[in-house]
């Protein structure tokens, strides 16, 4: 069963949060695929570049990473403070960075003030 994130997180507790995410079925993220020869290495910078692009638009600092064969390691800051500040439409256009939106969001962003 799932559990939700505000269960999961509580920066009362900790900012710092070590995240990892793993490839299913044998797939690989980045290296050599023994069974298939295929070499993933290009990968490698792809996430690298995503990752850090990401803490650009959000309020996470990366602090650590490692990109494995099949898995990352992502040791990540959440800077509470720096996302206080922010009013609702900077986060709305932060979000835009990433994804289109709604009607209702994109109306949001357009109007002057």
């Amino acid at each position: 069963m799932t559990t939700a994130r505000k269960q999961l997180i509580s920066l009362t507790d900790t900012a710092y949060y070590h995240c990892i995410s793993r490839c299913v079925r044998r797939a690989f993220l980045c290296g050599e695929d023994k069974n298939t020869g295929q070499n993933f290495d290009h990968r490698r910078g792809w996430v690298e570049d995503k990752l850090l692009s990401l803490s650009q638009i959000f309020a996470i600092d990366v602090c650590a990473y490692a990109v494995m064969s099949n898995h990352t390691h992502i040791v990540l800051f959440v800077d509470e403070a720096t996302a206080k500040l922010w009013s609702t439409r900077e986060v709305i256009e932060r979000w835009h960075q990433l994804f289109k939106g709604t009607l209702i969001t994109q109306g949001a962003v357009n109007i002057k003030g």
